[in-house]
């Protein structure tokens, strides 16, 4: 698959800017603003001089009115952590499915690199891959594009274990988005609990496919447990198929019910569904670009 983005959606794509539900203070100078207060380009607050503040910051012009030595104080802008967790176990290697997924993730990499952010790009089955980390500006897009064209979909599915695996490591805080079909043998609960409590803002984009959905034909099947491996031949009938259907709603509705819960942000993305309309249209629906 080629992540190569036409030119005129990368475009639209630098007009666009990640949305955190909180303020977390970067690094470096970025293209957003910081609750600190600091040496930025921003006019933010007054507060009294005390000895040893910068003088270059004294505001005459209040000085003159008030007779009081005011210290001018500044909005710094600052770069946002993010950090892109990437499902690659077996129940994403349908190519439909994965392919929209690591579009996605390229195109989120994309926006946050063109507005300076630190991204982090995270594969995870059942513990976290090998960590990419992309550096500052736009034109590291296309290492990017390499590195999730090379990414594949193996092993068991473990939220719990993966998120444990990245807690273990001191991160700052940040956007945590976590991008996958969420079908976890052992739930997907523990994990985003973990995330959340380490004080992410966390992020659901759930990957559905109409496959996930329906299981496509009546009569004799041979269904493969994609996360086990296990093969069990069964006869579908009507009823049988509606009930995996309705089975699969109430795991996507107990998802979307679980982030509304946790105060954790939701979007949901077909598989089948243009690529653009995705990033340009539900991304905006469910506020997570704006």
């Amino acid at each position: 698959m080629s992540l190569r983005f036409e030119d005129d959606f990368l475009k639209k794509l630098e007009y666009l800017h990640v949305v955190s539900k909180r303020a977390f203070a970067g690094q470096n100078r970025a293209d957003r603003l910081a609750p600190k207060r600091g040496r930025g380009l921003e006019f933010a607050d007054h507060r009294q001089y005390a000895p040893g503040d910068d003088f270059r910051h004294i505001d005459w012009k209040a000085y003159q009115r008030l007779n009081r030595l005011l210290l001018r104080l500044f909005d710094e802008e600052q770069d946002l952590p993010i950090y892109l967790f990437i499902d690659a176990s077996r129940s994403m290697a349908e190519t439909a499915k994965f392919d929209q997924a690591r579009r996605i993730a390229a195109a989120l990499t994309y926006v946050g690199l063109a507005h300076l952010d630190r991204i982090t790009i995270l594969p995870f089955a059942a513990t976290i891959g090998d960590e990419t980390n992309p550096g500052r500006g736009k034109g590291r897009i296309f290492r990017v594009f390499e590195q999730l064209e090379r990414l594949d979909s193996s092993g068991p599915t473990d939220f719990r274990q993966a998120f444990v695996s990245f807690a273990s490591r001191g991160r700052q805080r940040g956007l945590a988005v976590v991008i996958s079909d969420f079908l976890d043998p052992h739930g997907f609960e523990k994990g985003l609990k973990i995330l959340a409590a380490l004080g992410h803002d966390v992020f659901v984009i759930h990957v559905v496919s109409e496959r996930d959905r329906d299981p496509g034909a009546f009569g004799e099947a041979r269904f493969v447990d994609a996360e086990t491996g296990d093969v069990r031949d069964v006869d579908v009938t009507p009823a049988l198929a509606a009930a995996y259907a309705e089975a699969w709603r109430g795991h996507a509705e107990e998802l979307e019910h679980f982030c509304g819960r946790y105060n954790i942000g939701y979007v949901r993305a077909d598989a089948e569904a243009p690529f653009e309309d995705v990033i340009l249209q539900t991304f905006r629906k469910g506020r997570f670009l704006a």
